[in-house]
């Protein structure tokens, strides 16, 4: 959701904001803004819409500066206006911010604030924040931005800067990431890495209640008590090139086709072949803590949510300990029951995702162990947890997520793997299961090859308005996943369900106009999804079937089939989801939708 970029050094600020807020297109926005401090004054603009608009609108400005601030706004409070689009300034125009997050108790510091005589310009939470800054301004933007932090509740990543002092920005984080990037006489603070790595590799993630100082290229971290603190500075482990679409039409194709090096990249340095088992010494957990295990809980949301699922069901087979996922926006409103030698996986692309991570934090309260699956380093799941294991799957820039889904899957399949092997997985059972891992790659390269012959498929399907997905066991996930695909970017509607539960209910929806998906790998349940399919045939309902099956049995039956290479059981997900992923995108650009910023999503959402 919301990106915030902001500059001060030697350069002219605006270019550089308006660049970086583009590498945040993809978090989701619907308005956009900058400020620049010019001379001795603030220049504020502001458009409704894509920043091109923005852009437009700074052609009738004065637009230097050599510090700025910057935002990509996704409404929460108020309607997506120019007036409600940051940055929001105090009533005397000398101080202005950015925001990301919520302020819970807004309401409760604006009516004081009008009876002070504050006079509003916008339905936004963030203005508070401007006038409280203002408020509390004596001589030292620093200290008024602390003052006024006090009195704010919620979450929030902030950006203020102050017409009276030249060169400098105030940033503060509380349950929003805010990074610190460290350049040449220059530093840059963003939202997210991608707006800085073009300038410098070398970044600062700021902890939580974190605030920094910053003039030109010197900076000053303090903490909630105001003292001075000490943030290692990481680099960052992706380069320029690997945030942009290359000679691909679309962020979400190109990271489809980039899933056989992300796995390889999950992967890589993990599986141990001689004994047939895996290498995760990020969970941090002694060989004896692993094996004392008695029941695990995954929390998640969305795309993630699902990894999870196919997670419960890789762990229950090869190690035989009792999962439970869990929708982390429910966990974290609920009295859980966490007993001992539970282990708590929290799963997050983003790893900023706030309800995973108010789950997880609940999870610390009760004294569970809560270990982080998570692509982004330095991330606050990353920084929170006890532990975890990293993607390592490179920026997803699509908001239907689509590599880090298979990447997600791909790691529990090793913890499963770890977890199995210290119980009942034999080493030949182990060692089957890494070479058949280390195949994937190069068989949804086999897959991808099929993309014109799906997008064929596609187009005999893009005029439908309903979708069910149906799927067994492993798959029935999938199923889940493909559905979420389909409704995240063509806007069509469609439902996932497991095979034989569509006599319960979904059965009635079946008729000419509302098709079928199925996913059925030749695995011990490939008979029963058959008669499954039968069920819709016999009600006239069209069927797109994806198998690894070559028997002939789905002939007469399904109106299309994609076929994909055979793997284990176990492994079926990583294969089976790729077509489906491709489906999605193909009708929803024949329907000539936004695929890489859908309508009303977010790629990091970091408020409720």
């Amino acid at each position: 959701m919301c990106g915030i970029v902001a500059y001060t050094g030697g350069r002219q600020a605006v270019g550089i904001l308006i660049e970086g807020l583009r590498k945040l297109e993809y978090r989701g926005y619907d308005s956009a803004g900058v400020c620049l401090q010019d001379g001795g004054r603030l220049n504020v603009v502001r458009a409704k819409g894509r920043l091109s608009e923005l852009e437009t609108a700074l052609t009738f400005h004065s637009s230097t500066g050599t510090t700025g601030i910057g935002h990509t706004r996704w409404a929460t409070h108020g309607a997506p206006e120019e007036r409600n689009a940051h940055p929001h300034s105090s009533m005397d125009g000398r101080i202005s911010v950015v925001h990301n997050g919520i302020i819970e108790n807004y309401a409760l510091i604006k009516s004081k604030l009008k009876k002070e005589g504050v006079v509003f310009k916008s339905d936004t939470d963030t203005e508070v924040i401007a006038h409280l800054v203002s408020k509390f301004y004596k001589d030292n933007l620093a200290s008024a931005v602390a003052d006024a932090l006090t009195h704010l509740e919620g979450a929030f990543g902030i950006v203020v800067i102050s017409a009276n002092e030249p060169g400098v920005l105030i940033g503060a984080r509380r349950g929003s990431p805010l990074v610190l990037g460290v350049g040449e006489d220059e530093c840059i603070l963003a939202s997210d890495a991608s707006a800085i790595v073009e300038h410098t590799q070398k970044v600062i993630y700021l902890d939580e209640n974190d605030m920094v100082e910053i003039k030109g290229a010197e900076y000053r971290i303090t903490n909630q008590a105001r003292a001075e603190v000490r943030r290692e500075i990481q680099n960052i482990e992706f380069s320029a090139d690997q945030v942009a679409k290359g000679n691909f039409e679309h962020f979400m194709l190109k990271e489809i086709f980039e899933q056989p090096e992300a796995i390889l990249n999950s992967l890589r340095g993990r599986l141990l072949l001689d004994s047939g088992t895996a290498n995760l010494q990020g969970l941090n957990l002694l060989t004896q803590e692993l094996r004392g295990i008695h029941r695990i809980v995954i929390i998640a949301c969305g795309t993630s949510f699902f990894a999870g699922k196919v997670g419960e069901y890789l762990i229950e087979e090869m190690a035989g300990i009792p999962v439970e996922v869990e929708y982390a926006s429910e966990f974290r409103y609920r009295n859980p029951i966490l007993e001992e030698k539970t282990i708590v996986f929290a799963i997050s692309q983003s790893g900023e995702t706030a309800d995973t991570l108010a789950a997880l934090r609940e999870a610390k309260r009760k004294g569970a162990t809560v270990l982080g699956i998570c692509n982004a380093v330095g991330s606050s799941i990353a920084r929170e947890t006890d532990g975890g294991v990293y993607l390592h799957a490179g920026p997803e820039i699509g908001v239907a997520s689509t590599k880090a889904f298979t990447c997600q899957v791909t790691v529990l399949t090793l913890i499963a793997l770890l977890l199995g092997r210290m119980r009942h997985v034999s080493a030949a059972e182990g060692l089957r299961v890494c070479n058949a891992l280390q195949a994937i790659p190069g068989q949804i390269r086999e897959i991808l090859a099929q993309n014109d012959a799906i997008r064929e498929i596609a187009r005999q399907y893009v005029d439908h308005r309903n979708f069910l997905y149906l799927g067994r066991g492993f798959n029935y996930p999938v199923a889940l996943e493909g559905a979420l695909k389909l409704k995240e970017i063509s806007y069509v509607h469609a439902e996932g369900y497991p095979a034989a539960e569509m006599k319960h209910g979904p059965i009635a929806l079946i008729d000419a106009d509302m098709p079928t998906v199925v996913v059925c790998p030749s695995d011990v349940l490939f008979d029963k999804v058959i008669s499954n399919m039968q069920e819709v045939k016999a009600r006239g309902g069209r069927i797109l079937a994806v198998t690894d099956s070559t028997n002939g049995q789905l002939e007469g039956v399904a109106d299309h089939v994609i076929r994909v290479p055979k793997t284990l059981s176990v492994l079926t997900p990583l294969l089976h989801v790729v077509p489906l992923q491709l489906l999605a995108y193909h009708i929803a650009v024949l329907r000539g939708c936004d695929v890489d910023m859908p309508r009303n999503l977010a790629k990091s959402v970091t408020v409720e």
